[in-house]
C-alpha cells in the first residue's frame, strides 16, 4: 500500500481518538437537570433567583442565590408543581413580667430626696432649735403651704405641734421627728381603705373607670395600673373610650400588648366613646376576667358637655355592670387647681379613690392630706418616676417615712 495512504488513515485515527478522549472528559449535568436563568426583563429581577426545572414538574422558586451561603435546601422537601415557601415562623414576643406591686413604696426614699431638703428636713431644723420663737412658727406654717397641705390642715398641725412642744419641751432632733412622724400620719389618716375594688363579683368583673383632665398622665397611668394588676395574676382587659385623642387608643394598646392584656377600642376616630366603653365591658363580662378599666378623655372641668359626656359613659357600663371603682388621676404639681378639679369631678362621678402622678422630686408632698379632707376619699396610688412600674400603692406610713428620711 501507498505510504502516504497509510499515513493518512493514521493520523485520521489519532485525531479521531483524541476528539473522542476530549468528549468524554466534559463535566456533566445530573440526569433531568438543566439550567435556566431568569429573563433580565423579568420584574422581579433577572439572575437573582436559583431555579430548578424538573422534567416532572413546573419551575419550582427554591431560594435566593444572595442567600445560598446562609441557607440549605432540603430537595425532599420541594413537592413536585409547589412553591415551597418556609419562612422561619417569627418568634411570639415576649411578655413583660411586672414588677411586684409591694415594696414600690420603698423606692420614695431616693425620689423624694428634693423634698426632704424643703419638706422633712426643713420642719425638722426648724421644730429642733433651742428657742422656737412666733417667728419660727410662721416658718414653719409657709413650709407646710409651700408643701400644699392647704390652710386648714397646716393650721391643724402646726397647732398640735405648738402643743406637742410646749408640754414636751424636747428639743432633740430624734424626739421631734418622732413627734412629727406622729403627726403627718394622723393626718394623712391610715385608717383608709386603700385598696382597689379589682375583683369579681356576681360572676362578672370589677369595673373601674379613670378620669382626669387633659395632661396629667392619664392614659399612662391606666397602663400601670394595669401591670400592677397583672403583677397579682389578674385577668385584665382595657376599654379605650378616650376617642377624641387620635393616638390614645394606640398608647393604650400598646401597654396592654407589653404584658398579655387585651384592648378594645374603637376603628374610627371620634366614636361614641360609651359604646366603646359598653363593648369592653361586654367583653370582659365573656372572657371572665377579672376587671376592666375603661380609659376616658382627658375632659375640661369647666366644659359642661364633656362633663356630661362622663356621666354618659357611666350610666351606659351600668346597663350591664356595676361601676365598682372610680379613680381620679391629679398632678401633684398642680397643687390648689389640683384640688378644684377634684371637687368638679366627684360632682359628676362619684369618685372612689385618687391617683397622684408626677410626685417624685417635688415638695408637694402635702397635697396627698389636702386633696383627702376635701373630697373624704383616699389617695389609692401615687405616681414616682417615669418607669412602666413607678406606680405604687398608697401607704400612709411608708409615705411620711419618705418625706422624714434624713
Amino acid at each position: 500500500m501507498d505510504p502516504i495512504i497509510l499515513i493518512t488513515v493514521a493520523v485520521i485515527l489519532i485525531v479521531g481518538i483524541s476528539l473522542l478522549l476530549f468528549l468524554d472528559r466534559r463535566p456533566k449535568l445530573p440526569t433531568g437537570t438543566y439550567p435556566t436563568t431568569r429573563d433580565p426583563n423579568d420584574p422581579a429581577g433577572g439572575g437573582s433567583t436559583a431555579v430548578l426545572d424538573r422534567p416532572e414538574a413546573d419551575q419550582t422558586v427554591v431560594g435566593d442565590v444572595a442567600s445560598a451561603d446562609s441557607e440549605l435546601i432540603d430537595e425532599d422537601r420541594v413537592d413536585a408543581g409547589t412553591a415551597v415557601v418556609e419562612p422561619e415562623a417569627p418568634a411570639a414576643p415576649e411578655l413583660e413580667r411586672p414588677a411586684p406591686a409591694a415594696g414600690r413604696l420603698a423606692r420614695l426614699r431616693a425620689r423624694l430626696a428634693k423634698s426632704n431638703n424643703v419638706f422633712g428636713k426643713g420642719l425638722l431644723a426648724l421644730l429642733s432649735t433651742d428657742n422656737i420663737t412666733d417667728d419660727v412658727w410662721d416658718e414653719v406654717e409657709e413650709t407646710l403651704l409651700l408643701a400644699d397641705l392647704g390652710t386648714e390642715p397646716t393650721m391643724e398641725l402646726v397647732d398640735a405641734l405648738r402643743e406637742r412642744v410646749t408640754v414636751e419641751g424636747s428639743r432633740d432632733p430624734q424626739h421631734v421627728k418622732a413627734m412629727l412622724r406622729e403627726e403627718l400620719v394622723r393626718m394623712v389618716d391610715p385608717a383608709m381603705d386603700r385598696r382597689l375594688d379589682a375583683s369579681r363579683k356576681d360572676g362578672r368583673p370589677a369595673v373601674m373607670m379613670v378620669v382626669g383632665v387633659n395632661g396629667v398622665g392619664k392614659t399612662t397611668t391606666v397602663g400601670k395600673i394595669a401591670r400592677v394588676l397583672v403583677a397579682e395574676d389578674r385577668q385584665v382587659v382595657l376599654g379605650a373610650a378616650d376617642t377624641f385623642r387620635a393616638a390614645a387608643a394606640e398608647q393604650l394598646a400598646t401597654w396592654g400588648a407589653r404584658v398579655g392584656v387585651d384592648t378594645v377600642r374603637s376603628e374610627e376616630d371620634g366614636a361614641d366613646p360609651a359604646s366603646v366603653a359598653f363593648d369592653a365591658v361586654k367583653t370582659g363580662i365573656d372572657q371572665e376576667a377579672d376587671v376592666v378599666i375603661v380609659d376616658t378623655a382627658g375632659r375640661l372641668q369647666n366644659k359642661a358637655n364633656l362633663m356630661d359626656e362622663l356621666g354618659k359613659i357611666k350610666r351606659v357600663i351600668e346597663k350591664q355592670a356595676t361601676v365598682d371603682e372610680v379613680l381620679l388621676v391629679l398632678d401633684a404639681t398642680t397643687g390648689q387647681n389640683g384640688l378644684s378639679q377634684a371637687k368638679v369631678f366627684a360632682e359628676v362621678v362619684n369618685v372612689t379613690g385618687i391617683v397622684l402622678t408626677k410626685l417624685d422630686g417635688t415638695a408637694k408632698g402635702g397635697i396627698v392630706i389636702a386633696i383627702q379632707r376635701q373630697l373624704g376619699v383616699p389617695v389609692k396610688l401615687i405616681g414616682l418616676g417615669e418607669g412602666p412600674d413607678d406606680l405604687a400603692p398608697f401607704q400612709a406610713e411608708g409615705f411620711v417615712d419618705a418625706l422624714l428620711e434624713d
